[in-house]
């Protein structure tokens, strides 16, 4: 027997109870959802940040069938949930249920759906993606120990160095000292200026140019539950704040996101051995995993014990000229906001380039 497929569009605040259940029941259920990413706080915090923020939710024959959070253009040009901040996403449902994506965007009337770091775990992925890349995995379900024995083992030259870069941190004058929890707002300020100072520097857009950013972070610093919590933790020397790192948690792993330092400490790497320390105290509060997203970076492949596999891709539900018609204004308007000028004459490259900035600003 066929089961009718039907879907609505709805903010994360107006889920039912019963939706809320199904949302958290699914993601216990399901190892492959550990991340944060997939926690209903998260997506609660978007909506905070973002008023485009939507989960689509699908019955099939009455029965909650899954979740799929994502932000909704004006024309239904539709990207997952905290868009380019996403650095992974993907279907909540049980696990092993067969998904057709297509026929649900269809049913929720989401003509375009774009991804760029779907959970390539789950196959219903598979058909619609282009590009696959890695989300890189610490394993802490033996402890800090084990994870570092091995790491040691299988990178030896790089862990002499973080050594020697531990070494030279004790020897500095007044001393030093890592805060996990550091709610002082001077903290965040710090992060976020060296993060701009970073993209200025390096020519790499500037995420905290766009408020929702900031908004978003900071409703994640506010959430704080046994499912999902917001952390910032500092690297401080001589009682001075040397590096930052702003993440989150859920119960099983930790998410290693916004990272920055003071350039007056470069030699001693304060972002690094920060990091090394909420490893360690991520494997003291029973956390199993830190993940540290994708990207080529040696810190990663030096540290990381396997990669999640990720895809990009999209989904058309309808034909794509009607698409292109509808979007293309806006997309137009969405570029001029972002510092990028006017857009028209832009070479093809450069309008890829643009669409993915404008992703930031919702339209």
């Amino acid at each position: 027997m066929t089961h009718s497929i039907d879907a609505r569009l709805v903010k994360p605040s107006e889920l039912s109870d019963a939706e809320r259940e199904a949302w958290i029941a699914f993601t216990d259920s399901d190892p492959a959802l550990a991340s944060p990413y997939f926690r209903l706080e998260f997506a609660e915090c978007c909506e905070e940040a973002r008023s485009d923020t939507r989960a689509l939710v699908v019955r099939k024959g009455g029965q909650i069938a899954g979740f799929l959070p994502l932000q909704m253009g004006k024309v239904g040009y539709a990207r997952p949930i905290a868009g380019p901040l996403s650095d992974v996403h993907g279907v909540i449902a049980e696990p092993g249920r067969a998904v057709d994506l297509r026929s649900w965007l269809k049913a929720g009337g989401v003509p375009l759906f774009e991804f760029h770091s779907a959970l390539g775990l789950q196959s219903c992925w598979k058909d619609f993606a282009r590009v696959t890349d890695g989300s890189w995995i610490i394993d802490l379900s033996n402890g800090y120990e084990a994870f570092e024995q091995a790491s040691a083992k299988a990178e030896p030259k790089a862990f002499r160095n973080i050594r020697a870069r531990r070494r030279k941190l004790e020897e500095i004058e007044g001393g030093f000292e890592f805060r996990m929890d550091d709610d002082r707002p001077e903290a965040f300020a710090a992060m976020v200026e060296w993060k701009r100072q970073q993209y200025c520097r390096t020519k790499v857009f500037d995420v905290f140019s766009v408020g929702w950013t900031g908004s978003l972070l900071a409703a994640i610093l506010r959430k704080q539950s046994e499912r999902f919590r917001g952390i910032c933790s500092t690297l401080n020397i001589d009682g001075r704040i040397a590096a930052v790192h702003v993440g989150m948690a859920s119960e099983t792993r930790c998410h290693y996101w916004f990272p920055a330092y003071d350039p007056d400490y470069n030699k001693v790497s304060p972002g690094l051995l920060l990091l090394l320390e909420k490893i360690r105290f991520a494997s003291e509060v029973k956390r199993t995993s830190v993940e540290l997203g994708p990207g080529d970076y040696d810190f990663k492949r030096n540290l990381g014990s396997w990669q999640v596999p990720l895809a990009q891709g999209c989904i058309l539900t309808a034909s794509a000229p009607a698409i292109l018609r509808g979007a293309a204004g806006s997309l137009v308007g969405a570029i001029e906001k972002a510092p990028l000028g006017k857009a028209a004459g832009l070479p093809r490259r450069a309008l890829r380039r643009a669409d993915k900035l404008a992703s930031f600003y919702a339209w």
